[in-house]
């Protein structure tokens, strides 16, 4: 695959097509014009849905005296992003130092150049967002903080000489001291997040919550049912096939359960599937059966 398009400080991953006209007695008609290539990132692959979250904590020491912990924990929903979405950052910060913090998170582009075997690093910012400042003893949750990741190009992860990649870091800003810090890996893709693959975990769970039933298993020998003789009695089967009397008997049924409905058909004998009528001088309206094979 060709790698996607690109313009770095120390490179660049550029396309052209060239086109040359030649004439006999005359100066050749060239005519070159450049192209964009996009190597598609399918962020709905499941190693991208992948939640990432990670959590550190850091002492602070001055000279001989010795401050509480500072506590980080961070997460974010999935690792893979495309441009103009908004990263929900799940985080808690916990200060029980004799200083003040301020919780912060950043979005960083790294460009790795690689040449005659050397390779040159460029880190830049790409968005940030700032927290409140935490005092001595204090805690700050964010459920959902978003960061909205701004128009930039997405992750190159295959070429030999250009590398793009993608972090979020959630950090700690200390003064005096060094900041802590959570780096959670993106990846930058070009095909969006289907609009119904959040839901998939939700649908699945609610169709396996409202069809328990089926789970209910079936004995290992089926059992012959029983002789309709022993079941209904010639006193139920001729009530059943009674015909309803009056049309008031059936609007008085229609405000009933549903076993009013179905009632007058529950004592019907069911069907004969032998070739041999048990009844040869009684005549019978039953459908005839298929021949056995």
């Amino acid at each position: 695959p060709l790698a996607t398009s690109f313009e770095g400080r120390h490179g660049s991953v550029r396309y052209w097509v060239k086109a040359e006209l030649h004439r006999p007695w005359l100066l050749p008609v060239k005519l070159k014009k450049e192209f964009t290539v996009f190597e598609h990132i399918d962020i709905n692959t499941p190693s991208l849905l992948s939640p990432q979250a990670g959590t550190k904590e850091k002492t602070l020491c001055c000279w001989l005296c010795t401050s509480g912990p500072i506590s980080l924990s961070a997460k974010i929903e999935r690792k893979g992003y495309t441009p103009g979405e908004s990263i929900q950052i799940f985080a808690e910060i916990e200060n029980c130092s004799s200083r003040v913090v301020v919780p912060k998170a950043a979005i960083y582009q790294t460009q790795a150049f690689y040449a005659k075997g050397k390779m040159k690093e460029v880190k830049q910012l790409v968005a940030s967002l700032r927290g409140e400042s935490l005092s001595s003893g204090k805690t700050e949750t964010w459920n959902g903080k978003q960061l909205k990741i701004p128009p930039v190009s997405p992750s190159i992860l295959d070429c030999s000489i250009i590398r793009v990649e993608y972090s979020l870091m959630v950090y700690v800003d200390i003064p005096g001291a060094v900041d802590l810090f959570l780096n959670l890996p993106l990846v930058i893709g070009t095909i969006p997040l289907h609009p119904f693959g959040s839901r998939t975990s939700s649908v699945s769970s609610q169709g396996s919550m409202n069809m328990n039933w089926l789970g209910l298993t079936l004995p290992e020998r089926l059992e012959a049912p029983p002789n309709y003789a022993e079941v209904v009695t010639e006193e139920n089967r001729q009530s059943g096939l009674a015909p309803v009397a009056a049309f008031d008997d059936f609007q008085r049924a229609l405000q009933g359960p549903l076993f009013a409905y179905i009632q007058e058909f529950r004592f019907l004998p069911p069907p004969l599937y032998s070739e041999i009528d048990p009844n040869p001088d009684q005549p019978t309206d039953e459908i005839p059966s298929c021949p056995s094979r």
